[in-house]
């Protein structure tokens, strides 16, 4: 005894030393190897067990425990079955004896390691485990204790860690799901019973005038429900201990429900008692702010009084600071009760007899969310949305969602669930929350629910209208106030909180992602309700852009500048107010323009015509009177807003491109002036903001508009009218004093393109003019590449000579490659013209290369340019142009080249290889023979140039380009390897493969193989993928060389991959391979494979072999399979990780 008391304090002071601020890290690291050796030796459990007896050091009872942890955990196996008798007896009482006075932490650690034993022993050698816990829990003493142990064992047992077989997994779910019955009645019952015990209805006097309120409220959500009346009753008032045991009862049921399936089980008291607690949530009684009387009045969740529930005058302040203290005790209830309900509102698997109980529980739920929204005189909705703890509101949010994503398709027609009541509710919810993550949450669930209601209108088209016309009025209240909820108008204050600056990980501002979220789902309503949402829309925008067009008669104009002459504060806000309106509204008519084309063009092309004439009107007016170049009396906030408004209607312009294209069609050979108009006009508002005197955002959104007129509508007149002639003369001249910025630039040089390359609709090809065209397209090009073309030649190069050049290959191969890509998916006829503009420019990249090959940023623009060239054109460059392009390449990227690049990861280097690679992924696509005498030099440079390279290496880009040129290479050039036909292969005779380049097959199928022993989970995926393919399309796993020397080898790897649990993400993945493989021939896969994979594996004995294979049933369908392979890997992993702990010289059983 003496000892072990002298050990004890050692080991206190030890602990309280490591612990220590001024310890070292060395003598930290010394004590670590002092404690691990001491856990290390047999019978250290006893030592422990005193310890924790007689210490009250926190330190040394958790590392007491985390010794019995490791005991039972890693070394259970091995311990003396006398020895596990006397743990299995001295811990309970331990943890009886020491509950109530260790810390919490101390007390659950305690609690699982129990547990962990019970995970081991129950019921076997520890029969009384789970008798223990429930009549714990029967005891109202040791309640507390017993819910803690019963949530432990749900955690530990219910769903284990791989530390088991899965038999045992099997038998103690089994074993859990025998008791839930049991469990769930004792926790009902304890629900009940502190319900009744602190409820106040026994003292309730008669009711009060407002006390039917409740009653009335629930309306038709019921229908005389049993339930509306237990609802309806007072909140019960839980003292301290019983609302933590009612809160623990709860986290027991939470994750119960997260496991167990849905039955009858769950009872209607059970869901009634967890409903009951659910509404400690909505309770408002805690906002208390100026003495006694308001702390009496406010006592009841709906503002009144409640009877019988008044406390003595004498006593008021008492009550109110105790009614503060419980809040948050109150609030967890409500959080934990509403967690239940989403645990089972969660599962998407419903059975019939659980239908009738799921929607009992949404009309309680329901019940719920009209005392949310309620309003009275004392409270408007949003104050108590407000006063409710954020937790619970989260929760219920997450109610809802769940409910109409998962639920609604079920209860919607129900004639017991009254939807269009929900969706009112609903409604005064979303537009009543405190802040903006909650009401993003709910734009989201009317997003889910438009979206259900648009997939039955379409599997419905007979009675669209009935359907339409039950939610009509819900639809149009939605669209008005996402509508005002959009505008400074209606929602100044809360709109001016969104921040506009910084960006989220989606690039866009908080600003944005309001807009954007709104706008989507007033889209979604235009789709069902087009008229309706334009008729409400565009007056809207009328009264705005009234606003906006008035602006003319007050500026002012002087010898030396422009002004707008608005200076008064409270005009200056209300213009600024308007401007941001007039943006948002530009915004959603650009993102309604797909609802006025196709099958609807003629219908609705009234108002989509009104839209675009007035888009068109507010764009050529902006660019007349330049707003964007005004002096405003606040700059920094009017000129913004004035650039915003001009942008966004451009862009709005810009989205009605299709309606635009639809239109020439639908008036070709008819009356066009009405369309020469709108066109002239767009392209008359942009023409004059294109200019570097202009600002970017505006410059751009003119340059996209000019593009998406090019290349959507395509009108004959266009490259005549006069704006247009004067782009083309701005832009093909030399003056770098007016040269646009970049991205502007290529945008311009791409609209010009367009205009001479893109067929005109509705015209034969004989009226397409091709001729002309292509004698203006080749001037056109001549002139934006006039000083790239004279690069070529050049002799002795200075360095300041070398970055002219660079620049001039910067600005220019940009342009050329966003011209060639534009035109990638048009006709033959397009791209030839395109080629033969570019034929010189080709030629100039192709003598400069050699030039640049050490210039890796210069080297990768070149060799972007070539990929898109090879992309779109390379039919019109020919086979022996191409061919001569692919050797240059071939030649210049020598190994010690590409490995320099390649071990410059990230850098320019590194790019250029993958668009070299991805350069020769297209040239092996290509059909027929013409490239096929490469195919040997490019296997060549994978294999023995960028392979060795990056084997060993990360590299992940490189490798995911080479990974890919290699499939492509077997894929399209199948024949190269072997000559045998597929319909041959997969005979009983198909055997004989007549196989060529076997080598450099046999070296790729090894290179696929290394990488599933690397720990990028990325190529891993995609090389699986890759040879899942070759398999559908090639039956490569039939094909004999497979089959007989790597198949086996391919399975064993993904076994072990499996084992070491590297690739867990990909568990469903790698089986499905592995079946595919084992299923060329089961009959070997289970006779030959199965045996020398068991007989190979490390760390188990010969009967531990033989267990597992037997439990890898000799299934040949795929469930039973992965079935199997899942039982293989845990139990394997079991298995070792037993004989691992066991002490040295113990005999594995």
């Amino acid at each position: 005894m003496a000892s072990e008391e002298s050990s004890l304090r050692a080991l206190e002071s030890l602990m309280t030393e490591f612990f220590h601020s001024c310890t070292t890290n060395e003598r930290k690291r010394e004590i670590e190897e002092l404690l691990n050796n001491f856990a290390q030796q047999t019978g250290a459990w006893r030592h422990c067990l005193f310890f924790l007896s007689n210490t009250r050091n926190e330190y040394v009872m958790m590392y007491s425990l985390t010794v019995f942890e490791n005991l039972v955990n890693k070394m259970w196996i091995g311990v003396a079955s006398q020895d596990k008798m006397e743990i299995r007896s001295c811990l309970p009482k331990l943890l009886l004896a020491q509950h109530k006075s260790v810390p919490y932490f101390i007390r659950n650690k305690l609690c699982k390691v129990i547990v962990d034993i019970g995970r081991q022993d129950w019921p076997m050698f520890y029969h009384d485990f789970f008798t223990n816990t429930l009549q714990l829990i029967q005891s109202p003493a040791l309640a507390q204790l017993g819910l803690v142990m019963l949530k432990t064992t749900s955690e530990e047992l219910a769903c284990p860690r791989e530390d088991l077989s899965v038999a045992r997994k099997d038998e103690l779910r089994k074993l859990l799901l025998e008791q839930v019955p049991t469990v769930l009645g004792l926790l009902t019952g304890i629900l009940e019973t502190y319900w009744d015990k602190h409820s106040v209805i026994a003292s309730t006097p008669p009711p009060s005038p407002t006390s039917g309120e409740s009653v009335e409220l629930l309306g038709s959500l019921f229908q005389g429900s049993q339930y509306s009346k237990l609802l309806c009753q007072p909140m019960a008032a839980l003292d301290s201990e019983s609302q933590q045991l009612c809160c623990l009862v709860l986290e027991c049921l939470a994750h119960l429900f997260s496991w167990i399936p849905l039955s009858t089980s769950i009872t209607p008291t059970l869901l009634a008692s967890i409903f009951h607690f659910a509404r400690s949530g909505c309770d408002f009684r805690t906002k208390n702010k100026t003495g006694p009387f308001i702390s009496s009045n406010s006592s009841s969740s709906n503002g009144h009084l409640d009877p019988g529930t008044m406390p003595p005058s004498n006593g008021s302040e008492r009550n109110e600071q105790q009614s503060e203290g419980s809040k948050m005790d109150r609030a967890r209830l409500g959080v934990l009760a509403m967690t239940c309900v989403n645990e089972l509102v969660s599962k998407n698997c419903v059975p019939v007899d659980f239908e009738e109980y799921l929607l009992r529980m949404f009309q309680q739920t329901f019940f719920l969310l009209q005392r949310l929204t309620r309003e009275n005189n004392t409270h408007t909705v949003k104050s108590r949305l407000q006063e409710l703890d954020e937790s619970y509101l989260e929760k219920f949010t997450d109610f809802l969602r769940l409910f109409v994503s998962v639920h609604l398709r079920r209860i919607e027609s129900s004639p017991q669930f009254p939807i269009v009541d929900f969706l009112a509710l609903l409604f005064k919810y979303t537009f009543n929350q405190p802040n903006h993550e909650g009401y993003f949450a709910c734009l989201d669930i009317w997003g889910v629910f438009l979206d259900f209601l648009t997939t039955k209108i379409k599997s419905r088209q007979a009675d669209r209208e009935s359907v339409l016309n039950r939610y009509k009025d819900a639809l149009v209240l939605l669209l008005r106030e996402v509508l005002n909820r959009i505008q400074f108008r209606y929602n100044q204050a809360q709109l001016e909180e969104l921040d506009d600056e910084t960006l989220d990980d989606d690039q866009q501002t908080e600003w944005q992602r309001y807009l954007r979220q709104s706008l989507e789902v007033v889209a979604k309503v235009m789709e069902l309700l087009p008229s309706h949402s334009f008729s409400t829309l565009f007056p809207v925008l009328q009264e705005n852009l009234d606003v906006y067009l008035g602006l003319q008669q007050f500026i002012v104009t002087t010898r030396t500048s422009r002004r707008l002459n608005i200076s008064a504060e409270n005009d200056c806000r209300r213009l600024h107010c308007s401007l941001r309106d007039l943006s948002s509204l530009l915004q959603a008519v650009g993102r309604l323009a797909e609802n006025f084309i196709g099958e609807v063009f003629a219908a609705r092309f009234s108002d989509a015509l009104a839209v675009v004439e007035r888009l068109v009107e507010v764009t050529c007016y902006g660019s007349q009177t330049s707003l964007y170049d005004l002096e405003t009396a606040v700059p920094s906030v009017l000129k913004p807003d004035l650039i915003d408004v001009h942008a966004q209607a451009l862009a709005a312009l810009q989205a009605y491109s299709h309606w635009l294209a639809q239109f020439y069609i639908e008036v070709h050979g008819q009356n066009q002036s009405q369309f020469l108009n709108l066109i002239t006009s767009a392209v008359d508002a942009s023409s004059p903001l294109i200019t570097v005197k202009v600002p970017e955002k505006l410059l751009l959104s003119a340059c996209h508009l000019l593009v998406s007129i090019t290349s959507t509508v395509r009108p004959v007149f266009l490259v005549t009218l006069p704006a247009v002639q004067n782009i083309f003369s701005r832009n093909t001249t030399e003056n770098q004093t007016h040269r646009l910025p970049q991205e502007a630039h290529v945008l311009v040089c791409r609209a010009l393109s367009n205009m001479l390359l893109l067929p005109w609709p509705n015209l034969p090809e004989s009226e397409q003019e091709w001729q002309t065209r292509s004698s203006n397209h080749a001037s056109l090009l001549a002139a934006l590449t006039r000083k790239y073309r004279m690069l070529r030649g050049t002799g002795n190069i200075t360095p300041s000579d070398l970055d002219d050049m660079k620049t001039v290959i910067q600005q220019t191969l940009p342009v050329l490659r966003d011209i060639v890509d534009s035109i990638s998916g048009e006709s033959t006829k397009s791209r030839q013209i395109c080629y033969q503009s570019l034929q010189e420019s080709v030629q100039v990249s192709l003598s400069l290369f050699p030039v640049f090959i050490q210039h890796p940023d210069v080297t990768d623009e070149m060799l972007a340019f070539f990929l898109t060239l090879f992309q779109a054109l390379r039919v019109q460059m020919g086979v022996s142009f191409t061919g001569q392009i692919i050797h240059t390449f071939l030649s210049m990227f020598t190994r010690e080249q590409l490995a320099a690049s390649i071990l410059q990861e990230g850098s320019a280097g590194c790019r250029v290889v993958q668009k070299f690679l991805k350069i020769l992924q297209v040239v092996v696509q290509e059909p027929g023979q013409a490239f096929k005498p490469f195919l040997p030099s490019i296997l060549s440079l994978c294999m023995e140039q960028v392979y060795p390279v990056v084997a060993e290496r990360s590299s992940p880009d490189v490798k995911a380009e080479m990974f890919e040129l290699l499939y492509q290479i077997l894929h399209q050039n199948w024949r190269y390897f072997f000559k045998t036909s597929v319909l041959t292969s997969v005979q009983r005779g198909g055997g004989e493969d007549t196989m060529e380049n076997e080598a450099q097959f046999i070296a790729t199928m090894q290179a696929f193989g290394q990488s599933f022993l690397q720990p990028d989970i990325h190529i891993f995926k995609q090389n699986l993928s890759y040879l899942e393919s070759l398999n559908t399309k090639h039956k490569l796993y039939h094909r004999k060389l497979f089959w007989t020397s790597m198949l086996f080898h391919f399975i064993n790897v993904l076994l072990q991959v499996l084992l070491h649990k590297s690739h867990d993400l990909l568990q469903e993945e790698i089986t499905l391979a592995i079946y595919n493989m084992a299923s060329v021939d089961f009959d070997a896969f289970y006779s030959a494979f199965m045996p020398e994979f068991l007989n190979g594996c490390q760390g188990v004995d010969s009967s531990q072999r033989a267990v597992l294979a037997r439990n890898f049933k000799l299934e040949r369908d795929l469930p039973s399979f992965t079935q199997s392979v899942q039982r293989l890997v845990n139990d394997l992993r079991y298995y070792r990780l037993c004989n691992s702990s066991l002490p040295t010289g113990v005999i594995k059983l």
